[in-house]
């Protein structure tokens, strides 16, 4: 009898685990829409690309779909309408505890369709705006996610991609073919935002941790060049980012731990039948909270603190249009104390001799409007605020850190109201015409001082608030000729009211499909963008206690771009990219006397600026980038990218010299393979996966110190006669990254560890001054750093 128990209670035992490992299935479901017009498209049948697999379904009225009971793993989706362009998206990750959302858009055949080849095009292959014909490209979450050495970063993970230069390990700006980072837009929905990293500060565009986190955002377009008519105030990229929706039908949650912070996500439904949903993810620092709880790094006060909020509500209807509620929030802080330094040990390259305290307040919250008028004519309209806050207190300490000095202090804000608004008209499959808007008013409360001795007091170099409108008005018309050309031309204003500057931008790029596996591409574009704000705003104090602001009237430096290329596809997903341009700037701003000093230089810590400047400064990029990419097919994947560029400058001296981002290559190889460890009968789906990276780049620009005046001085004077004539040796860096993935019905967990710099080669990062031995010091930049991470979803 006890026998007979312990039998049936094993039988029982195994049929569960059985039928658990049976029912390790997960539904895919999205929405499908028109390409040019967003309407949803009714009908279109989506289907498992498996022979062992006989999955399907078709939309409804409202383009939804579900692909119910589809075995966890990796998939791939077809997607095929009559009269339409069919699409493939190609092994995405489907696991246990988290449904898979799929939202595409199909582009309609110019032709009747027994009068063309119709392919299947890969989503990976193309751009989400189907106004860019150039220098674009898709990246998805998951490469963040997946790629050595980007830590959950899109700043660094598009460092990868070709055209990207980044060797500073401390930061995440995005040098885009020789430009400073200070070129680059930033938009969020439709809107663009402020600087969106922690300690960035205003003005810049980079920083050491991302406020916007990886699980929240949507795939996504980086653009490099020449880039359509609806972007504007920038003269070198575009991260054009997206927030998901939450799953409609289901609520999920994500906890999250590793050096970036500890996270907290939920999403879900907030009306079922309307497919309403909700989206929130919040991170607090992990060694904030590690040091609260009295755990010491060895990093002494510099501990960073920063907090981040990211949401977006979303309220879709058929009568009443789509509603999109949507915010990002951050809050950062480090203290640099070199006199609390108890071990006398050089402060670093931030604080020796000196006690720094940075904060950053930055926030963005919009709400936009789409609606339809009809199947081929719709609106959106956005309305946004942001801000950001940037407060800077330099203290400096005597040789024996016995008398502290005040140095500096910074209060800097910008808050700044958007409209955006377009209308989308498509007349038919050939021909589109986008018109819209955007409308800013910008608000400045900008004060920092200088303590001068000599007046025993804090001066002011910036006591300044103001208000300000800008005005970006554009059109686009897409007009696609056949199936094989391509075009989209487009013009773009700038005017700002304050000073009555405007720029007419005109837009041109154009496709041409050699046959269905490449295609060569051309684009044109005329770029503006108005001067930073602390050269903007900045005063000079009068002998009589006075002050004027001479910049005020600055124009806005211009550029031009050209941009040629060329794409090919080859067998088991392999594509080859060439692009080559020329980009020539001018009415940069430089100083007023002759000096080497020039606005394309500033970004990362070059952000120092002479008192009174002009506009006049010119300067040129121009390069080839090579990619051969293997997009993730049977767990393998690579990406390796060449750069070969040329970027030089003048200011007002008219001397042509090195611009500081002039490193002349970047040679990126990355790659991972993923392997499946358990069996079909088990329980779980567990995966490995190794990833690495190697990154040789040549060698940072710098301007050496010139020791004797340094010497005469007690501390750093540059030799300005030779600004940027210097260059350090050349920059290697290897990553790798491990992590295991079980996944199961109701919970999937992923452990990481992500190794930085592994060979711990030493990479120069700035030169600086010791007064002690009187020598030029140069520092390095990080080590081998490993990061590890754990994740929860459920």
């Amino acid at each position: 009898m006890k026998t007979s128990y312990i039998f049936t209670l094993t039988s029982l035992l195994l049929s569960s685990i059985l039928l658990q490992a049976q029912d390790l299935k997960q539904n895919i479901r999205g929405r499908v829409i028109d390409e040019q017009s967003e309407m949803s498209l009714p009908g279109v049948n989506i289907f498992i690309v498996d022979e062992n697999k006989s999955i399907g379904t078709v939309t409804d009225m409202d383009g939804y779909y579900l692909l119910e009971n589809v075995p966890i793993g990796r998939v791939t989706v077809g997607f095929s309408f009559i009269g339409y362009k069919p699409v493939t998206i190609q092994n995405v990750e489907l696991i246990g505890s988290k449904e898979l959302v799929l939202n595409v858009s199909m582009r309609e055949n110019t032709q009747e369709l027994d009068e063309v080849t119709v392919t299947a095009n890969s989503e990976k292959e193309r751009v989400k705006n189907e106004r860019v014909n150039v220098s674009g490209r898709t990246f998805s979450i998951e490469e963040t996610m997946r790629f050595a050495g980007s830590v959950q970063d899109v700043s660094r993970m598009a460092s990868n991609f070709a055209g990207v230069q980044r060797t500073n390990d401390s930061q995440n700006d995005i040098v885009i073919r020789g430009n400073s980072p200070i070129g680059l837009i930033w938009r969020l929905e439709g809107i663009d935002i402020p600087n969106p990293n922690h300690f960035g500060g205003l003005g810049a565009t980079g920083g050491p941790v991302s406020m916007l986190n990886n699980n929240v955002l949507a795939n996504s377009d980086f653009l490099t060049s020449a880039f359509p008519s609806e972007y504007g105030d920038g003269v070198s990229g575009v991260f054009d980012l997206g927030l998901r929706n939450g799953n409609y039908e289901n609520h999920e949650f994500l906890g999250q731990i590793g050096f970036n912070g500890l996270e907290f996500g939920a999403e879900g439904p907030i009306n079922r039948d309307k497919k309403s949903s909700y989206l929130i993810n919040y991170r607090y620092s992990t060694l904030g909270i590690m040091a609260a709880m009295g755990i010491d790094f060895g990093t002494g006060t510099a501990i960073p603190f920063y907090q981040d909020l990211n949401m977006k509500l979303h309220f879709p209807s058929r009568k009443y249009g789509t509603i999109d509620v949507f915010a990002l929030g951050g809050i950062s802080s480090i203290e640099f104390l070199d006199s609390e330094n108890e071990e006398d040990e050089d402060g670093g390259f931030y604080s020796d001799d000196q006690d720094l305290r940075n904060r950053v307040r930055t926030g963005v919250i919009g709400i936009s409007h789409q609606y339809f008028f009809s199947n081929d004519l719709y609106s959106k309209v956005t309305l946004a605020a942001t801000t950001t806050s940037t407060f800077v207190d330099i203290d400096t300490l005597n040789r024996d850190g016995t008398i502290i000095s005040p140095n500096y202090r910074q209060d800097f804000t910008q808050n700044d109201v958007q409209f955006s608004g377009f209308i989308n008209k498509k007349f038919n499959a050939k021909n589109v015409l986008r018109a819209g808007v955007f409308v800013t008013m910008k608000n400045y409360n900008l004060n920092d001082s200088v303590y001068d001795f000599n007046l025993d007091s804090f001066r002011n170099l910036r006591d300044h608030e103001a208000s300000d409108m800008l005005y970006q008005p554009y059109v686009n018309w897409q007009y696609r000729i056949s199936d094989r050309w391509e075009m989209n031309t487009g013009v773009h204003v700038m005017y700002l009211q304050s000073s009555g500057n405007y720029n007419i931008e005109p837009r041109y790029g154009l496709s041409y499909n050699i046959d269905e596996k490449q295609s060569v591409n051309f684009g044109y574009g005329h770029h503006s963008q108005i001067p930073p704000v602390n050269i903007l705003y900045d005063q000079i104090r009068l002998t009589d206690g006075s002050y004027i602001t001479p910049n005020e009237n600055l124009e806005f430096t211009k550029s031009h771009h050209l941009v040629l290329g060329y794409d090919r596809m080859f067998a088991n997903r392999i594509r080859f990219k060439a692009e080559t341009y020329y980009q020539y700037i001018f009415d940069a701003v430089v100083e007023q006397q002759a000096s080497s000093f020039s606005s394309l230089n500033s970004g990362g810590f070059n952000v120092g600026a002479p008192d009174s400047v002009k506009n006049g400064g010119i300067g040129y990029n121009y390069g080839l980038d090579l990619t051969l990419e293997k997009f993730m097919d049977r767990g393998l994947y690579f990406l390796t990218t060449l750069s070969l560029f040329e970027s030089q400058y003048q200011g007002s001296d008219q001397i042509w010299r090195n611009t500081a981002f002039n490193g002349n290559y970047v040679w990126n190889a990355l790659g991972g393979k993923e392997f499946l460890l358990s069996k079909k009968d088990s329980k779980f789906r567990q995966t490995l996966t190794l990833d690495g990276k190697v990154t040789f780049a040549g060698g940072q620009r710098y301007t050496p110190l010139d020791l004797p005046a340094s010497i005469a001085e007690g501390g750093e004077v540059y030799d300005e006669s030779r600004a940027f004539g210097e260059q350090y040796d050349p920059y290697f860096r290897a990553d790798i990254r491990i992590g295991y993935k079980m996944s199961g019905k109701k919970v999937t967990q992923e452990w990481a560890l992500d190794i930085q710099n592994v060979t711990n080669n030493d990479n120069p990062f700035g030169q600086e001054f010791d007064a002690e031995t009187q020598e030029a010091v140069t520092t390095n930049q990080l080590g081998l750093f490993p990061m590890v991470l754990y994740r929860i979803t459920f």
